[in-house]
């Protein structure tokens, strides 16, 4: 048991210092890219996408380690499993959707347990991070349709001769 806390306890600080620089190289460079600012938005979302990606597969690495390595428990469903399966474990997980096809035992249960809530905060933070973008960006978006629409004003009749 000690070693699945250690295990939580070890993935939750690798899992949000990949969050945080993941976020915080969107956040640095998001602003210098050379594309309008509505299109902004795509790559944090993209940014965030890839901090999950990285943190489903740690957390199925470990699990695939776990069960091997040092025999925490197993998870039981399709046999054999590869890893592959164990990453699947691990979104399934994450997300908080919890198909069932695959279940934990022994310790497995409470690294499986703590990696949604893990993926409950991440994703969170996620949509916090993205919500705090479009509030950056969208008056820009404004900004950039009134000067375009302002540079090339439309002749009004009395102008004509």
């Amino acid at each position: 048991m000690l070693i699945a806390m250690l295990a939580c306890v070890v993935l939750v600080l690798a899992t949000i210092l990949i969050h945080y620089e993941v976020l915080r190289l969107a956040s640095t460079h998001v602003h210098d890219l050379p594309i309008a600012p509505r299109l902004r938005i795509i790559p944090v979302v993209i940014a965030a996408f890839i901090g999950h990606t990285l943190e489903v597969w740690l957390y199925g690495l470990a699990y695939w380690a776990l069960t091997g390595q040092l025999g925490l428990g197993i998870i039981k469903g399709a046999e054999p499993l590869g890893v592959e399966d164990y990453v699947y474990f691990s979104a399934v997980t994450y997300t908080s959707l919890g198909f069932g096809d695959l279940v934990p035992t022994g310790h497995l249960r409470l690294i499986a347990g703590v990696e949604g809530l893990n993926g409950l905060i991440l994703i969170g933070w996620s949509a916090s991070f993205t919500y705090l973008a479009m509030e950056r960006y969208w008056p820009m978006h404004r900004e950039t349709r009134h000067k375009r629409r302002d540079a090339a004003p439309i002749p009004r009749a009395s102008d004509r001769v």
